[in-house]
């Protein structure tokens, strides 16, 4: 299977797609919760980045800041060179509808929406024509290879399927980084080593891509593995590029 989207970002800003400088997450208390410690770690463009570590390591709140969907209560996040730690939260949606693609354990499908329409909603707030968001959502689901899936249900969908119709959502924009989070957990060996096959090809097209797992066959696929144990960050020894 081909894959024909490529991971080149228009107007992105040359230099790191992901630089952390110091940044570290509290929640108050009592008693106050280092969820993440000061962390510092940078991503290129073209990465593909593995995130393991147990339950309770600290994997969710990294998620929550990687993906703009919390701020941090110390150091800094810069997203394409754009400083993101002081945005306000709608300056922090917009950047993050335009430069982030999610993918889940859970689908989070429209279950009455066909898989094209659950991919173009991801453009509704890129004031783009609804003739080219359907354009861009058809051309998303023929690069997972769903181009022939297009008017389907998620309920007549495998899981397989409906994880495909996922990417193909998040990928949808052309973003600068796709944020994964579990994307296996759902799914049988076979599914799951298909999906994985999909993000090593949609990565060798020039996606950036960070993984969140505690799957060592799915981190195995990554070039680089960062470890967070009790909300301290590290890199396995051997795998950065820097």
């Amino acid at each position: 299977m081909a894959v024909h989207i490529t991971g080149h970002i228009t107007g992105r800003i040359a230099g790191p797609v992901i630089e952390l400088r110091g940044l570290a997450r509290t929640y108050p208390g009592p008693p106050p919760v280092s969820a993440l410690r000061p962390a510092d770690l940078v991503i290129e463009a073209g990465d593909y980045v593995a995130v393991t570590g147990p339950s309770g390591s600290g994997k969710s709140t990294l998620l929550h800041l990687l993906g703009l969907l919390d701020a941090p209560t110390e150091g800094s996040y810069l997203l394409d060179g754009l400083d993101t730690s002081a945005l306000r939260d709608r300056d922090r949606s917009a950047l993050r509808g335009r430069r982030i693609g999610f993918v889940f354990q859970a689908f989070h499908l429209l279950p009455y929406r066909t898989a094209l329409e659950n991919v173009m909603l991801a453009g509704l707030y890129n004031q783009t024509s609804r003739g080219d968001r359907v354009r861009a959502a058809a051309a998303a689901l023929d690069a997972v290879g769903l181009g022939h899936r297009l008017d389907a249900l998620p309920t007549t969908l495998s899981g397989g399927e409906c994880q495909r119709v996922a990417i193909a959502r998040a990928l949808v924009n052309r973003p600068s980084l796709l944020l994964c989070d579990e994307p296996t957990g759902n799914l049988d060996s076979r599914n799951a080593a298909a999906l994985m096959g999909l993000l090593d090809q949609l990565n060798a097209t020039g996606f950036t891509i960070v993984v969140i797992t505690h799957d060592a066959r799915v981190a195995a696929h990554a070039r680089r593995a960062v470890d967070i144990s009790d909300g301290v960050l590290s890199e396995r020894p051997g795998t950065s590029h820097a």
